[in-house]
């Protein structure tokens, strides 16, 4: 198990598992009849992720505009709490097929929320792609329209996804498992 700043981790989906699924991803994406598809990101987790994805859809054949949004879902603490946009997209939706991406789908109110925002803004449809699905935690009626994992009941960083803001850069997904020798 690799140590990073001090942390053993343990790897649940590797690079290389990850490569090989935004590839078939990516067909799956190409295989819908998206009608001018704007690609929506949701920061900052899923920076990662969503560039590869892109650029494996752009080797399926598909050329889509990029967008980012910055949404919290936080109030005190680590509890869910008001959903707010904290950077908003600059293009207009309307009539646009539109896939939304995010790292991870767990409570589902924060891409409930923002698919929805997204539809009352005229947008034609509003898929969903994220890399890694943890059902456990589902508190919305949301499924996901692409999913790279089914994720177990752990808290994982790597590939965009941080604790404090660390480990983002991290190739794999992976779970911090203990404290490393010195």
């Amino acid at each position: 198990m690799p140590v990073v700043r001090g942390k053993i981790i343990e790897v649940l989906y590797s690079s290389s598992a990850i490569a090989r699924r935004n590839l078939e991803l990516a067909k799956d994406v190409a295989g819908r009849d998206y009608n001018d598809l704007l690609v929506v990101s949701v920061l900052k987790g899923s920076f990662i992720f969503a560039a590869d994805l892109i650029r494996a859809m752009h080797d399926a054949g598909i050329s889509p505009e990029v967008e980012f949004i910055m949404i919290s879902s936080y109030g005190g603490g680590t509890t869910s709490g008001e959903i707010r946009v904290l950077r908003d997209i600059e293009s207009d939706v309307k009539g646009r097929d539109v896939l939304l991406i995010d790292d991870i789908l767990e409570s589902g109110k924060t891409l409930k929320f923002t698919r929805d925002l997204l539809l009352s803004r005229g947008a034609r449809s509003v898929s969903t792609a994220v890399l890694l699905d943890k059902r456990s935690r589902r508190q919305a009626e949301l499924e996901a329209d692409f999913v790279g994992f089914e994720c177990p009941d752990y808290f994982v960083v790597g590939y965009g996804m941080d604790v404090a803001h660390a480990f983002r850069e991290l190739p794999f997904v992976g779970v911090i498992r203990d404290d490393a020798e010195e």
